[in-house]
Order: C-alpha cells, then structure tokens, then sequence
C-alpha cells in the first residue's frame, strides 16, 4: 500500500508549470520591450487571448533576473475619479521640441472611462481662436460617438481662453479647473502625457510640425486600439479583450508576429492569420 500511495504521488505539487512557449513570450515581451512591467506584459498577453495569473508573470520574470514596474497605489482622489469616469473627460497642453529646436504645443483629450485619446492638433502658436477651434472640433467629435460626458477637466493654464469653456459649456459639459500646484486632479491626464512621451516622443526625432502630427495620430490609432490599458481591466479603449484560449494545441503552438509602426518605436502583436 506505501509503494502504490508513493508511486500515485504527484512529483510536482502545486499549479502545473507555465507552458514554455508562454514562458518563452513572455521573456520575449520584456527582452523588447524594456520600459514593460509584469502588469503591461499580463495585459498584452491577455489582448493575444493568452489567459494567465499576473502572478505568474512576476514569478516567471523574477526567475529570469527581470525586476518588474514598481506597483502605484491609488488614492481617494483617484477613486472618486473612477466612480465618476462615465462623465469625465481631461484635457492638457504638453510641449515637445522638433531638431530645428522649435516648440509646439500639443493639445490632447482622454475619456477617463475608455481611456480613448483625441489629439486634438499641435501648433506653435497656441491662439485664442486656434484653442477655440479645436474645442468645437472636440464637439462635434464627442456627438458623433454619442458621448455621454459631463465635465472636463484642465489645469489653470493661461492657453485656455475663455471661449474654450463657452464651447463646452453650450455643449452642456462643464470646466472643470484643477487646485493650484495640485497635478493629481488631473492625473489620468497627466499620466497620458506621461506614456506618449516615454513610449513615442523620448524615442523619436521630430523634425517638424507636420512629422509631429504623423506620428500623434499613428500613436493614438496605436493606443486607442492596441495597447492594453490597467485603469480598465487591460482591455482596450476602441476593442474589447478577446476570448481567451483554452484548446491546449492552441497555447502550445503560438504563432505570434511583430508589427512595427513609426519604424518600430511601437510594437503590436499579434496571432498569424
């Protein structure tokens, strides 16, 4: 009876172990893709329809000598945020630098509940009428998708002209204006601007306005229907998350191809067709 209780014993208790072809993706996410935490793999992998614990991702980049991004707690500002995110839009001016050294003003807008982005233009000049312009552009925008947002929140920057708000406001969205020296009340904005600069623009040179609004709009097709997003559950802001596979000859004959956009400062993976 002790032979046969130690012959039927697992030797190896606990979960199963990872496939080796999801193991081997993995480390191949984080080997190009360096600026990638275990949370942004666990995301991708689960646009690729690759179900897996986020747990075992660290565990399996911890094994390899691949430290993972630092976890961010959320604070009470930023879960009043998520309630209210239905209604919410966010808006910011950010500046970039082309080779020539001129500065353009980048306007840009993101729906805290979809995390979807609008570039809204870039100039040099950031006028009252330019400003304006792009507030009724945002409009009309927002009726085509049926938007349902309320309020919009920007920062007490002097290139919002009056007129901007009056816009909104016969929209029926309320401005918004953030706390002096206070970011965080508009951090998902803020953490946008974050994002393009570190995963586009710090890996791109920009030689003029035009090349700037090529490469914004390539990264907002990219971001709006590509990128795993946290704030709503890795899913993506245009494209829901696929089904996940569990036919096992699926997980262990993964076929996953690379395309590159902007020449390869972004990656989107894919299944071959």
């Amino acid at each position: 009876m002790r032979c046969h209780a130690a012959r039927s014993r697992p030797r190896r208790p606990g979960r199963p172990r990872t496939v080796r072809s999801v193991r081997l993706l993995m480390l191949r996410l984080a080997r190009e893709n360096p600026c990638w935490g275990y949370r942004r793999i666990h995301g991708e992998l689960l646009v690729l329809g690759i179900e897996t614990a986020a747990s075992t991702v660290w565990e399996i980049l911890h094994d390899a000598g691949i430290d993972p991004a630092p976890e961010r707690t959320s604070t009470t500002w930023a879960s009043f945020l998520r309630s209210q995110a239905d209604a919410l839009l966010a808006c910011d001016f950010f500046e970039t630098v082309t080779l020539t050294g001129a500065r353009l003003d980048v306007l840009a807008v993101i729906e805290h509940a979809s995390r979807r982005i609008r570039i809204l233009g870039a100039t040099a000049h950031p006028t009252a009428p330019w400003v304006a312009q792009a507030a009724k552009n945002l409009v009309m925008d927002l009726e085509d998708a049926d938007s349902g947002a309320r309020f919009l929140i920007r920062h007490r920057d002097g290139k919002f002209p009056d007129l901007f708000d009056a816009v909104l406001e016969d929209a029926g969205i309320k401005v918004v204006l953030s706390g002096v020296q206070m970011p965080r009340m508009n951090s998902v904005m803020e953490r946008w601007v974050q994002t393009c600069r570190r995963e586009l623009l710090d890996r791109t040179l920009i030689w003029n306005q035009s090349h700037l609004l090529h490469a914004l709009r390539e990264f907002e097709q990219f971001y709006n229907g590509h990128r795993p997003h946290q704030g709503i559950a890795n899913a993506r802001p245009l494209q829901p998350l696929p089904a996940p596979l569990v036919t096992p000859d699926q997980i262990a004959s993964l076929d996953i191809r690379r395309r590159d956009r902007l020449g390869g400062v972004l990656h989107e993976y894919r299944h071959a067709a």
